[in-house]
């Protein structure tokens, strides 16, 4: 069984932000494997269903980005889901708008809703599919621009990233993450 984990914040007002691409990502994934996003158990909105051959758990965790964690660890030992079958879907601004980078460890890099979560699973070591939102601008204090929302140009770009995420996912799930990088971890011009 996997858990696909998308962070981001509960409310309307930050629905379109860049701190919620984690959040589409689920959405659109969910959608596209007919998983209804219907229970709200472990802090967090899940769905659970099918992808390829394996058991998912799909989940938009509902305590904010900083705590994240919380979610995370509830959800596993819930399900009883192995530490290498976790997926966490985010943004990162240290990537160009549009790009997608998956990772089998790291450190937080500065986010801090995977902060939350290497505390909380006293790990680095967890999937993680990065979607870019492209570098903060100069003079912009890093919360607002996390929570800005994205232009009508920006969109197009987006859009096709979380797209290609949910793809990045589904190969981590049917094929493993080897397959996905080897496919998805290309360099992206700005």
């Amino acid at each position: 069984m996997f858990a696909v984990i998308g962070l981001g914040n509960p409310g309307n007002k930050y629905d379109t932000t860049r701190h919620n691409v984690g959040f589409k990502v689920i959405e659109r994934l969910a959608y596209e494997n007919n998983i209804n996003l219907n229970k709200k158990k472990h802090h967090a909105i899940i769905g659970e269903g099918i992808i390829g051959e394996e058991k998912v758990v799909l989940a938009k965790p509902q305590t904010y980005m900083n705590l994240s964690g919380q979610s995370v660890i509830e959800i596993i030992n819930w399900y009883k889901i192995d530490k290498s079958n976790i997926i966490i879907v985010y943004d990162d601004i240290s990537l160009p708008l549009g790009a997608l980078r998956i990772r089998t460890k790291g450190s937080a890099g500065g986010h801090n809703g995977i902060k939350n979560i290497i505390s909380h699973l006293n790990s680095q070591e967890f999937l993680r599919v990065k979607v870019g939102v492209g570098e903060k601008p100069p003079g912009w204090d890093l919360a607002d621009y996390v929570l800005s929302h994205f232009t009508k140009e920006e969109m197009k770009y987006i859009t096709e990233s979380i797209k290609k995420a949910c793809d990045a996912i589904e190969t981590i799930i049917k094929e493993g993450s080897v397959a996905a990088m080897n496919k998805f971890n290309k360099k992206v011009k700005e």
